[in-house]
């Protein structure tokens, strides 16, 4: 059995400064995170804009260790952060007043994770 390495130096760096921050901060969402972003790509998770229209509450902060893909529709202004996010989850988010971010990003505006809701 061989063991995979991830080769991606954007996602090698983004989960070293998650643990970091998850140290510093004492935010045990974003070591979740960097867990998560550790396993193999096609284990992380896709989430549908229709499953955060079913479960997510206007004004909400979500993360997703993974990809955000556009099937649904979304109602609702939260705040998506992801890995990756296809181009029409981006539009449908944007549509609905929403916003989209890359992990990272949300990280450095919510550096302890407290409200956030992750989605897998």
């Amino acid at each position: 059995m061989t063991i995979e390495y991830k080769t991606n130096p954007n996602l090698v760096n983004l989960i070293k400064d998650l643990k970091d921050q998850a140290r510093e901060k004492d935010a045990a969402i974003w070591r979740d995170v960097a867990e998560r972003l550790e396993k193999p790509s096609k284990n992380w998770a896709e989430v549908n804009l229709s499953r955060i229209q079913r479960y997510a509450e206007d004004g909400d902060t979500i993360v997703i260790p993974g990809k955000i893909l556009g099937a649904g529709i979304l109602e609702k202004k939260v705040t998506v952060g992801a890995f990756k996010a296809s181009k029409s989850a981006k539009e449908s988010i944007s549509e609905a007043g929403g916003e989209y971010l890359k992990i990272r990003e949300l990280a450095e505006r919510e550096p302890e994770g407290s409200g956030i809701k992750m989605m897998r």
